[in-house]
């Protein structure tokens, strides 16, 4: 397809940068990435060559969050860091059991909200919000949070390889509080970060660096992941790579090299 074919590019929108968004679209099969998301993504392949399987495995332990979600009744997502849509996206995964159920998406990328909106714009039931992460207050306080989602009711919270594009930890740690202290009991949160390890430290920093081009990023340890959950009770099987987050099969993929993703993903529950 020809670029000028593409209806999603904004305008002011530079094509030569690489993008986290159509990057991560890259590894999923997408279609919406440039010349440049691809040579950072086949950067990224050199460095961690499991690369293209950790982004179907998280994408995989998303759908089973909202499969339990839903199986637990919860009929209203919020989605921070949406990215591009793709297959499987929260409102298709959620409404495959709630068909009532209503998403807002939230990301500051301008091409995600531009093709998000037009992807949603006949659905009542579901919307995109321009937001920052690291400052939430203007996210809780959006009009179309207040139109779609009752924060006194349990919701389902996801933040899927996000935290890690905040550097600081005042504003991580601060704004995932904030988050989870505005959900009401019975509350849901589905996280996912890379993880810093020794074993694997030299070829993640290597990763981190490449991966500049397109935006910082910051890996945290195990313990600096789970304290993104504090205030929360971890459902099982706790704080785990994506692979052994509820494996449905034994050959699922990577579940017998779990550490090809080189993150952490886990779920909680507010008391």
């Amino acid at each position: 397809m020809d670029i000028d074919e593409r209806n999603w590019i904004v305008d002011g929108v530079s094509l030569d940068r690489p993008n986290p968004a159509r990057i991560w679209d890259y590894l999923l099969g997408g279609h919406h990435n440039f010349a440049a998301d691809r040579a950072a993504a086949e950067k990224l392949l050199e460095r961690l060559p499991f690369a293209v399987e950790a982004a179907v495995v998280q994408r995989a332990f998303l759908r089973r969050a909202i499969d339990l979600f839903t199986a637990e009744g919860i009929d209203q997502f919020l989605d921070i860091g949406s990215g591009l849509p793709t297959e499987g996206n929260v409102h298709d995964l959620a409404r495959a059991t709630i068909p009532e159920a209503r998403v807002v998406y939230v990301d500051i990328d301008p091409v995600v909200i531009a093709h998000s909106t037009r992807m949603l714009e006949d659905d009542p039931g579901a919307t995109i919000i321009e937001g920052d992460a690291r400052y939430p207050s203007s996210i809780l306080g959006h009009q179309e949070v207040a139109d779609l989602l009752d924060l006194d009711r349990p919701l389902a919270l996801t933040m899927t390889s996000l935290l890690h594009f905040i550097m600081d930890d005042e504003l991580a740690y601060g704004a995932t509080r904030t988050l989870i202290e505005a959900l009401a009991p019975g509350s849901y949160v589905a996280m996912s970060h890379a993880l810093l390890e020794e074993k694997s430290r030299e070829a993640m920093e290597e990763a981190i660096d490449d991966y500049r081009v397109a935006a910082a990023m910051k890996a945290r340890t195990h313990e600096g992941i789970a304290k993104f959950f504090d205030g929360l009770e971890f459902i099982e099987p706790g704080l785990v790579r994506a692979p052994l987050w509820r494996p449905e099969e034994s050959n699922d993929l990577l579940v017998n090299n779990p550490e090809g993703y080189i993150g952490l993903v886990g779920v909680g529950k507010k008391p």
